[in-house]
């Protein structure tokens, strides 16, 4: 069925969300795009998650709960999709929002494209626990470095483009190729970069196209999953390994070459979690992990400071280590422990993308990076799909695959 009117599944896994779970369900049910069912899994809560959700299901038929045994996230998504019947599913973790025209834009790029189109995403704003919007927000750096269509995959591997979980809208046909969510990275205490394998496994068939906006607030608690900085780590090592046995047609000094900047952002993003909460010991050890994957690092002022941070709390000498990270904080406006300086709106964000930028002169850091990242898209542009060959699919069934052994 392709319409104006196609059924979009919404997922929602749930664990011990009462806080912010109603949030999130108002922002679903306030879609400008009506045809939806609201699909909740209560990954075995322990609050008042599932009765939050049952109120909300008086008030919007569409809404429907199933509750599991904690499984994780990725068991609790496969059982929402297994539930669903919609022809695109649309993922949302259950601490954040969609703004109301996130389906709407998004369906309409997809029936707009090629049936080879299989994901469209868009960007999202960082939230607090109250709604307010953090970070600071450059056009540049957004049309740029984090719109990649057509053949994503290198750039996924680069990074995370899609950005977190509740961003994408997802052709059903897609988990049928593939396969679900990875369930064995939670055996393996390896949580926190499912949303980034699936996106990879469909990059392998399937074509990416953009909204290029800002449609999801995407929230930052303390103490979440994000956060859980050496299991992030292990289910980024054993993601980016699978997605290297599936791809042998790239020439492997290429793939070590993307792999080792990738390791380098990530390790940051890391020492960045640890830094905001106070675990100087270990910011340093991923700065140490992040500089032996690239160096590019070093070309960063911010680096040193966080490094003086560090050595001057470890040293006991808390004063003047405030003093230094006051600068930092000053100097760095977009980080995400503080939102910024005056209120803003995602109407504002999104009206400030739209107007004319003024060229900017990057410093070496930048330059490198986008020099980077024009390497990257050549090999977005080079490399094909092989989409609907049964080579292709061999090649994936037969790589050993973690991705196809865990999902439910």
């Amino acid at each position: 069925m392709h319409s104006d009117f196609s059924l979009v599944s919404v997922i929602i896994p749930a664990y011990n969300a009462e806080v912010f779970i109603g949030r999130t369900l108002e922002s679903v049910i306030s879609q400008t795009y009506k045809n939806l069912e609201i699909i909740v899994v209560d990954d075995g809560s322990q609050d008042r998650t599932a009765s939050i959700v049952e109120s909300f299901m008086e008030i919007d038929s569409r809404i429907v709960l199933f509750k599991q045994a904690n499984a994780g996230v990725a068991a609790a998504r496969n059982l929402a999709i297994a539930k669903s019947s919609g022809e695109f599913i649309a993922p949302i973790d259950a601490d954040d929002i969609w703004y109301p025209e996130k389906i709407e834009k998004q369906v309409q790029c997809l029936l707009a494209s090629h049936p080879n189109v299989g994901l469209v995403y868009n960007w999202s704003v960082l939230l607090d626990e109250k709604d307010v919007i953090l970070g600071q927000y450059e056009p540049q750096h957004y049309f740029k470095f984090l719109t990649a269509e057509g053949n994503a995959y290198p750039a996924l591997l680069y990074m995370n483009i899609v950005g977190n979980a509740s961003v994408p809208l997802i052709r059903r046909s897609c988990f049928e190729k593939v396969g679900g969510y990875n369930c064995e990275l939670k055996q393996q205490n390896a949580q926190g970069c499912e949303d980034w394998d699936i996106y990879l496994r469909i990059a392998d068939f399937y074509e990416y196209r953009v909204v290029p906006e800002f449609l999801v607030g995407y929230r930052q608690v303390k103490g979440s999953m994000s956060r859980a900085t050496k299991s992030m780590a292990k289910s980024f090592e054993l993601v980016i390994t699978d997605a290297r046995q599936r791809r042998l047609e790239f020439p492997q000094d290429t793939y070590q070459q993307i792999y080792n900047w990738s390791a380098s952002s990530f390790f940051v993003y890391l020492l960045v979690n640890c830094f905001e909460c106070g675990d100087y010991w270990s910011t340093l050890v991923w700065l140490y992990k992040a500089i032996q994957k690239d160096y590019v690092i070093l070309l960063r002022r911010s680096t040193y400071q966080i490094i003086a941070v560090c050595a001057l709390n470890i040293l006991g000498l808390p004063i003047i280590s405030s003093i230094v990270n006051l600068r930092l904080r000053r100097r760095h406006q977009n980080k995400i422990s503080e939102p910024i300086s005056a209120p803003i709106t995602i109407n504002e964000i999104n009206q400030r993308m739209q107007k004319p930028q003024k060229v900017v002169t990057w410093k070496p850091y930048e330059k490198l990076t986008w020099q980077r990242w024009l390497t990257i898209l050549q090999h977005c542009n080079s490399t094909s799909l092989l989409l609907n060959s049964s080579e292709r699919q061999i090649a994936y069934l037969s790589s050993g695959s973690l991705l196809k052994k865990g999902v439910n």
